[in-house]
């Protein structure tokens, strides 16, 4: 049996052929290359912004950075919740993120104090309110006077029924609430100013 001859038409469609099923492979690839890279910049950026959105939430500085003054709190008609803190206090630091979420939704209506006990110049504040351990609240009204004042770690729903109940006038459902506090007796250093030692000061 004879072979018939390639014509020469045949084989210059032979020859577009080849270099197009070797050009195929490589244009998958460049595009599921493509695809890999996008979705890691996707990626990237989802970890920058939830980065970025959660740093404020961690830091008690940020927050205490972004309080209104006390003085500003008790003439500007708006009640106020009132924190005392510390930067050390781990209990302080677990409730940051939440006492973010709060001033979302209420710093157009609440005025959000904090108040670092670290510094002497609070000592006046901590002796009126009785303040023996951290994070302490105190809610005050519009006229800022004293309405409740609570202990320790709150969860954020607490919160948020007593300031839903201060702003309406109403008796705060959660009175007195005491959670989780860091002791203001055992401190991780010491200072010769330190207004924790508020109690041998108020007898002296």
């Amino acid at each position: 049996m004879t072979v018939p001859p390639i014509s020469s038409e045949s084989t210059d469609a032979i020859n577009r052929a080849v270099p197009e099923a070797n050009t195929s492979p490589s244009l998958g690839q460049r595009w599921r290359n493509l695809l890999i890279v996008l979705v890691a910049v996707t990626l990237s950026v989802l970890v920058v912004l939830g980065i970025r959105t959660e740093t404020p939430a961690a830091s008690l500085e940020a927050l205490a950075l972004d309080s209104v003054p006390l003085e500003s709190a008790l003439i500007n008609g708006k009640p106020s919740l009132v924190e005392f803190y510390a930067n050390w206090c781990t209990s302080c630091q677990a409730m940051a993120g939440e006492m973010a979420n709060l001033r979302e939704g209420y710093r157009d209506r609440v005025n959000f104090v904090m108040l670092n006990i670290d510094n002497s110049k609070w000592l006046p504040e901590m002796l009126s309110y009785r303040v023996d351990g951290i994070p302490h609240f105190v809610y005050l009204d519009d006229r800022g006077e004293t309405v409740s004042m609570a202990i320790g770690e709150q969860p954020q729903t607490i919160l948020s029924s007593n300031l839903d109940a201060l702003l309406s006038g109403e008796s705060l459902p959660y009175e007195q609430h005491t959670g989780r506090t860091s002791e203001l007796e055992t401190p991780p250093s010491i200072r010769s100013d330190n207004p924790r030692s508020h109690g041998a000061q108020a007898s002296s």
